[in-house]
């Protein structure tokens, strides 16, 4: 029988064998495989950086043809992450794009796409510039753990403004993971409010700040089939509306492809490759012209995406441990252990 006043976990722990402490303090030190990952470049884990811990990312994301003529934006992302607490992780980034466009909307009239919607293109031109889109602030506060609750649930908040654009995005995410998480599945719904300053002939100043609301529908899945290696694939399904509710929607997008992943001991790099899929058809508010062979190609969307991200880790390895584990070697071997265990390591 275990002993009865305080914590009766702890107590019934520092009853069980010492070979059982040492293997506990052996796997306290060793980093934990769910450490946060960007497994996905498109979908959102509930992983995330320990307390204490930065990280800094890099996004590059090409989006490559629409109807014809040619097309291509590259936007990027550089970002700074840093763990809050060990349920909250912040972030700062920048974001900038740069795009090319020669006869690839409706009809063959060059068409810039969504980053560079207040530019006044000539649909005849040969077409190319590149702009800061803005700063983002991002928060994520994870309510439940994969690893000790079953299911991963997190919330996600991130407001953007630059000087043509403001955005306020939100995420639900949730994550499953199977097979003793070698197998991890992931759903993120997004509800993202968002303001353009655009041409505008009613308004005194000639633009004003016009609404759109995206609401993103995506699903990933990865399995680890090798030390620091894992593949899957990604569904993203986005839509737009024109009004902050499910209303006067214009476009609907699917995307689907594969998704590589690689994590180092302080860095990860991940690449996926998306392709549109032909599901999309017409809405109360779709541009005419833009949906062609059952795809949409209004000013957001193309055929082809492919997004990279890397990522390196400024922490130190005592950091990166099972937390259930390093409780139960701290109740039989004691904190000095654990630390100068953890020092060792180092």
């Amino acid at each position: 029988m275990c002993d009865r006043g305080g914590n009766p976990f702890m107590r019934c722990l520092r009853r069980f064998p010492g070979w059982l402490g040492w293997a506990a303090l052996a796997l306290a030190c060793v980093p934990a495989a769910h450490a946060e990952e960007s497994q996905f470049a498109y979908v959102y884990t509930t992983d995330l950086l320990p307390k204490g811990a930065k990280e800094i990312e890099q996004w590059m994301t090409w989006r490559h043809q629409k109807i014809g003529g040619y097309y291509d934006q590259v936007e990027g992302r550089t970002e700074v992450e840093y763990g809050l607490t060990d349920r909250l992780q912040v972030a700062l980034y920048g974001n900038y794009a740069w795009a090319r466009a020669y006869h690839n909307g409706p009809y063959g009239a060059t068409t810039p796409p969504e980053q560079f919607a207040d530019k006044d293109v000539d649909p005849d031109a040969r077409w190319s510039d590149k702009r800061f889109v803005g700063v983002s602030a991002e928060a994520i506060y994870r309510v439940l753990s994969p690893y000790t609750d079953g299911v991963g649930l997190a919330f996600y908040v991130e407001p953007t403004v630059g000087p043509q654009f403001k955005e306020l995005e939100t995420k639900v995410i949730l994550q499953k993971n199977f097979l003793d998480d070698r197998l991890t599945t992931a759903f993120n719904f997004t509800y993202a409010p968002e303001w353009r300053y655009l041409a505008d002939d009613t308004a005194a100043a000639g633009k004003s700040w016009q609404e759109e609301t995206d609401i993103n529908f995506n699903f990933a899945v990865s399995y680890r089939f090798a030390p620091n290696w894992s593949a899957g694939v990604e569904f993203v399904n986005e839509r737009e509306y024109n009004s902050y509710r499910f209303r006067n929607q214009s476009n609907g997008g699917y995307y689907f492809g594969p998704t590589l992943h690689y994590g180092g001991k302080n860095f990860f790099v991940t690449a996926t490759f998306l392709e549109q899929l032909p599901w999309a058809h017409a809405h109360s508010d779709t541009v005419d012209g833009t949906l062609v062979s059952g795809r949409t190609f209004d000013n957001d969307f193309e055929k082809y995406r492919v997004r990279i991200k890397m990522g390196y880790y400024f922490v130190g390895p005592e950091q990166f441990v099972f937390p259930a584990v390093r409780s139960y070697a701290i109740a039989i071997a004691g904190p000095q252990r654990i630390n100068r265990a953890a020092r060792t390591r180092a």
